[in-house]
């Protein structure tokens, strides 16, 4: 029995929820990172001893023996019997999902955290696991404490004398608790250590003395004749309390006096008790109920055994408390029920055997939680959810069991000890609990509104509903039983969600995150009504072909700066035939693609081609690439030239160092670890290699994009662009980004406001909007003939200002006189137009070198390609002399109109 005064006790919070796992001959088995592989052990638990065992036993605890006349004496028979179905409603709506959950797919190791973590990913899994398994950490201390204060109550010494009589010869005090309470503790690690085993073993022994125990106390209430005695209390000093109380036996009389409520001043905790308080105190019975669900993996038919052994084992202890209550409603006056928490022990035929029944109950929840914390601390190690810290509570012995983990919750546990007091850590526990459950309801019910093909539990009767009424319920308990604790482990969870978000840790479980975008999304493509585009909100989509990442990372980067929230896509072509060859290989080489996106930290998709060549592969993209209102408007493409650019590889750390970007120790990295990354991208090309890719394809493709009314650019130079890597310092305020909107190889075309110009200045203008470029300096060069218009290019620069007021772009107007420049350019009389001199094309060149080499960017209006393919080799050979030894530079031909003067 325990001693009177000892504090609010709750019981089952720890049970066998997440423990029963492990309680198991061998069911040390937990999740790894790579695979979900079931236990190897045969499934031999059928439904009564894999679910109803233990899921009983983490319902029935000392609260059983030692609260229940406290809840009808303060709250009175109704508000108990409220009481009692308020709980179990809330527990049956998590009934439901934890029984849909657990029959769509084995539970291994670790319980709540595990079905939480494979149903929502990493970070709710290990938030919700680490604050489960603090729960359990306390709760075991806690039935400790419970358990010490029930031996002291029958072989302690007297607490006023200090004398012992008979068998009562422990002596009482602080340390002499916590030196009890170790001994307990260092017992239950025994038994841990050795193998959960030993204690499965004996779990079935342990419910039939509870049952012995709770069948003589109904007896009791017929056998045992009525009796008063008194109940003694110490108060201020060394004065003491006494009430008279009464066992009337069934009496009309008693079960009328019981019936309402009276709240009144607690003994235990000197505090008045109201509907809250009590119901707290008694909700902590009625949870473990995912011991059955922990059993799947031993369980010969677990769809069948899951819900059946649950529900039945909910049943039958909801009836054992709701007859309970009314049995010491209808035999004991209220000052026994409210007065002596042991009535239950004075009142049996053997007394001995309520004290056997609490002995075992107590120590059962104790270990159950000792074993439970361990699996799911072991569990989180398992899956390096936290990196070093628990690292080495992975560690198992030959047998599988986590010693290690079972260790680490040993001294966690043994500090909770050392606190003596835990009245107010039980509601910590509980919110805790009801916390995790509620996360459960959360996880069924994202599953059901993710509408994934493969969630189709066994378990049919639950819906959405129920789901979403599971997680209300398990909130609005969560305040009841204590706010404060509440809000703070709401707190703790968005900060241990957070941690793990920044970490980043990856998995192969599946996201429930990723099946719930995908629904909303394909909900939203079909709402992108490209019918309804509008100029004004118009953004680029860029596709940008990618031949070897080794040398464009840094247009990539720069290319994820002028995106401006756009769609952006990384393209690259394997030249192949699909006939000849056995399987596709381009789909074994998009996570090595991804990864470097990942690497590169950038928002991008990307989409590979096999085809026979790079242009056909390249119209490919441009017509497939996105979907509905979401395809690529503009297309990029590096420069056609010999010159050979710098490995991005060898000079950004996080490709370079091999000690870096492989993530911490076992994380999954989806197959492609540093290393490989950058064994699968060759080498760059150097000049004498031989091209894929002839000047006349080149070409060609951008004719192509421009008749598909795509926008194209090209990039020349862009390796040498930089503070465009993820980790760079390079303040923007430094930068000058020039625009050029003039088409500078067609002198007789003055127009700036064609829709190619406009076009470059938009670009440009979202280039500067952007993060690393917001604070650059952007300049705009109008290239004037001085000489033949003394003033017309006065107004040409007026009206530019005007049309840069309307478009609300803050720039810098360069006047440029290009006269000696013009001189060169000689109308071809023979020869095609298109033929430019080498004196023109060198004069352009020193002009932009003249006024544009300090820029970091500049914008350069892109004639239209040749209509003749036999032309090719001299376009780019103009734009080549064009740009030499310019410096990043983006030449662009826009085809699509992009301002907007209006609202």
């Amino acid at each position: 029995m325990l001693n009177e005064r000892s504090p609010l006790i709750p019981s089952g919070v720890c049970g066998l929820d997440v423990a029963a796992a492990a309680c198991g001959a061998k069911t040390d088995s937990s999740p790894d990172s790579g695979s979900d592989t079931p236990t190897n052990d045969p499934r031999r638990l059928d439904t009564f001893f894999g679910v109803m065992v233990p899921t009983i036993l983490s319902m029935f605890s000392i609260i059983l023996f030692l609260r229940m006349g406290f809840v009808v004496g303060h709250a009175g028979l109704l508000q108990g019997l409220l009481m009692v179905f308020v709980a179990y409603t809330i527990i049956s709506l998590t009934i439901l999902s934890i029984c849909a959950i657990s029959t769509n797919g084995a539970v291994q190791g670790g319980g709540a955290y595990y079905m939480i973590s494979r149903s929502l990913g990493p970070e709710f899994g290990g938030s919700i696991g680490l604050m489960f398994f603090l729960a359990k950490v306390c709760a075991c201390g806690e039935y400790v404490l419970g358990l010490v204060e029930a031996i002291l109550d029958v072989f302690g010494t007297n607490p006023d004398t200090h004398v012992g009589e008979g068998f009562r010869v422990l002596p009482h005090g602080y340390w002499y608790t916590v030196l009890y309470s170790s001994v307990v503790l260092l017992l239950c690690l025994i038994v841990c250590l050795v193998g959960a085993h030993i204690y499965s073993r004996t779990a079935f022994v342990i419910l039939l003395v509870v049952t012995a125990s709770l069948l003589s106390i109904f007896i009791s209430s017929v056998a045992v004749k009525p009796f008063d005695f008194i109940i003694s209390h110490p108060g201020p000093g060394n004065q003491s309390t006494q009430f008279n109380a009464s066992f009337t036996g069934f009496s009309s009389t008693t079960l009328r006096r019981n019936l309402n409520s009276d709240y009144s001043l607690d003994y235990s905790t000197n505090t008045v008790m109201s509907f809250a308080t009590v119901f707290a105190v008694f909700f902590t019975s009625c949870t473990g109920i995912m011991a059955g669900a922990n059993m799947s993996g031993e369980l010969k038919n677990p769809s069948v055994a899951i819900p059946k052994g649950t529900i039945s084992a909910v049943f039958y202890t909801f009836t054992v408390y709701v007859l309970l209550l009314l049995m010491v409603s209808a035999t004991c006056d209220r000052t026994l029920l409210i007065q002596d928490y042991g009535f239950l022990q004075k009142i049996n035929v053997w007394p001995p055997l309520v004290t056997i029944g609490i002995y075992c109950a107590s120590l059962s929840a104790a270990m159950c939680s000792l074993i439970g914390a361990s699996r799911i601390l072991h569990a989180l190690a398992v899956d390096h959810l936290f990196g070093l810290p628990l690292a080495p509570a992975a560690i198992t012995s030959s047998s599988g069991n986590p010693w290690v983990a079972v260790l680490y919750t040993w001294g966690l546990a043994q500090c909770v000890v050392f606190a003596g007091e835990l009245n107010s850590v039980a509601a910590l526990v509980t919110v805790f609990y009801l916390l995790a459950y509620a996360a459960v309801d959360l996880a069924c019910l994202a599953l059901e509104w993710a509408s994934a093909p493969n969630f189709r539990p066994t378990f049919q009767v639950f819906s959405w509903h129920t789901c979403l009424l599971g997680i209300l319920s398990c909130l609005v308990m969560m305040f009841v039983i204590n706010p404060v604790y509440s809000s703070g482990s709401i707190v703790l969870l968005l900060v241990l969600l957070l941690f793990l978000h920044y970490r980043s840790p990856t998995s192969s479980w599946g996201y429930i995150s990723q099946a719930l975008i995908f629904h909303q999304v394909r909900k939203y493509l079909l709402m992108l009504d490209v019918r309804k585009d509008h100029v004004k909100f118009w953004r680029p989509q860029v596709l940008l072909m990618v031949a070897n990442p080794r040398s464009s990372c840094q247009l990539i980067l720069f290319v994820n700066q002028l995106k401006k929230g756009g769609l952006f896509v990384l393209g690259h072509v394997q030249l192949g035939d699909l006939d000849t060859v056995p399987t596709d290989p381009v789909q074994q080489q998009y996570n090595f693609w991804l990864s470097l996106v990942d690497k590169l930290d950038v928002k991008a998709f990307v989409d590979l081609s096999l085809s026979p060549s790079v242009r056909q592969g390249t119209q490919h993209l441009l017509r497939i690439t996105g979907l509905g209102g979401m395809k690529p408007n503009t297309l990029i493409l590096g420069f056609y030239d010999s010159c050979t650019p710098d490995d991005f590889f060898l000079q950004d750390t996080a490709f370079c160092n091999s000690s870096m970007g492989q993530g911490s120790e076992g994380e999954y990295n989806f197959g492609v670890d540093l290393p490989s990354l950058q064994a699968h991208f060759p080498p760059v090309r150097h000049v004498e290699s031989p091209r894929s890719l002839s000047p006349e394809e080149y070409v060609g493709i951008i004719s192509d994009a421009l008749k598909m009314g795509k926008n194209a650019c090209l990039a020349r130079y862009f390796f040498q662009l930089e503070g465009e890597d993820k980790d760079s310092k390079v303040d923007g305020s430094e930068r000058t980004i020039d625009v050029w909107p003039l088409n500078l190889l067609q002198p007789g075309s003055r127009d700036y406001e064609d829709v190619c110009s406009l076009f470059l200045l938009q670009m440009a203008c979202v280039l500067n909007m952007s993060h690393k470029w917001r604070r650059a300096r952007m300049r705009i060069f109008l290239n004037v003939e001085t000489e033949s218009n003394d003033q017309g290019w006065v107004v040409n620069e007026e009206a530019f200002r005007e049309l840069l007021r309307k478009l609300r772009i803050r720039a810098s107007i360069k006047i440029v006189p290009w006269d000696t420049v013009v001189q060169h350019h000689i109308e071809p009389v023979e020869e095609p137009k298109h033929v430019l001199s080498e004196d023109f094309l060198s004069a352009v060149n020193c002009m932009l070198l003249e006024h544009s080499s300090q820029a970091a960017v500049r914008f350069l209006y892109l004639p239209r390609p040749p209509a003749q393919r036999g032309h090719s080799q001299q376009y780019l050979a103009h734009l080549e002399a064009v740009t030499n030894n310019l410096g990043p530079t983006l030449l662009i031909h826009g085809v699509t109109p992009v301002t907007y003067t209006g609202l």
